[in-house]
């Protein structure tokens, strides 16, 4: 039986920061960051975890880490446990495969979204404003339809418990600079035409993905999580249908569980059925197998 870890607890290492998934300890020059099986809808952190996810989340990024390396330098040093600092091994059975030996960058402090595919707040923007982050688009366009080209589309990085913002290109260079914006821009979209060309490969399509970007020795690198189902809408290619929202694997079967009972979207979460859970990690599962072929199972 798999082991859910919702919490990591590690007295001999220093706790550097623990976000809605993600637990992240201090180690010398590097960090130390682990996936939990922790699952946030809606901004709102779940009770239960979901068994595998932070396996998952940890493969699926290493591999486009690796994929998407000619583009862009990222921040991984290892994901061999055995490679970890001394005082980690004692916790290696909780690390293993769900952990990141990683640099220690600056993050720059927008949430990078790319979109090939007009869904969720990208939609319900376009339906009121014709628009997506100041954007203008076609008029026309159905619910899910491909874009005729992939668009940059940024948000505020919100404080845990609260909501990201959608916002603009002026918006967006006056927080971060206009250089810093420009390239980021090109190499966020330059990954997702990448990846969401081999994705169609393998029968998935990357409707829209957040990716995040930190400075490290004053250059620009990859950093966080990549193309994970947390990060990204994944859609199965042969049940593509535009004109509505599409079957997806990610977390999308939990948010579809928490609209049927009308879940107001604040904290305390609901406890989540089995069946729920169980379907949710079969998602992700499936996700890893298909697009990098590996099975932790």
């Amino acid at each position: 039986m798999e082991q859910v870890i919702t919490q990591t607890n590690f007295p001999d290492l220093k706790l550097y920061k623990k976000g809605k998934v993600r637990d992240i300890y201090e180690l010398g020059e590097y960090y130390l960051m682990i996936s939990s099986d922790r699952l946030s809808a809606f901004d709102v952190i779940m009770k239960d975890g979901i068994p595998y996810k932070g396996k998952v989340l940890t493969q699926i990024s290493k591999f486009w880490f690796d994929f998407v390396s000619d583009l862009i330098q990222n921040h991984v040093v290892s994901v061999n446990v055995d490679d970890f600092p001394k005082e980690c091994r004692s916790y290696a059975d909780i690390l293993k495969d769900r952990s990141m030996l990683v640099k220690k960058s600056k993050l720059i402090e927008i949430e990078c979204i790319v979109r090939g595919y007009i869904s969720g707040s990208g939609w319900n923007d376009y339906q009121t404003t014709g628009s997506i982050c100041g954007i203008k688009l076609p008029k026309g366009l159905k619910e899910s339809e491909k874009l005729p080209e992939p668009i940059f589309t940024p948000s505020t990085k919100a404080e845990l418990g609260t909501h990201d913002e959608n916002i603009d290109e002026v918006k967006a260079k006056s927080l971060i600079g206009a250089d810093t914006y420009d390239f980021i821009k090109e190499k966020a979209i330059a990954i997702y035409k990448k990846a969401s060309e081999y994705a169609l490969t393998k029968g998935i399509i990357i409707a829209d993905t957040k990716m995040e970007f930190g400075f490290y020795n004053n250059e620009i690198i990859l950093i966080d999580e990549l193309l994970t189902p947390d990060s990204s809408r994944f859609w199965p290619l042969n049940e593509y249908q535009p004109g509505k929202s599409q079957n997806s694997f990610d977390k999308q079967y939990v948010r579809d569980y928490l609209l049927s009972i009308k879940f107001n979207k604040k904290p305390p979460a609901p406890k989540l059925p089995d069946s729920v859970i169980q379907n949710t990690s079969k998602k992700y599962l499936e996700a890893l197998k298909i697009l990098t072929g590996l099975k932790l199972k």
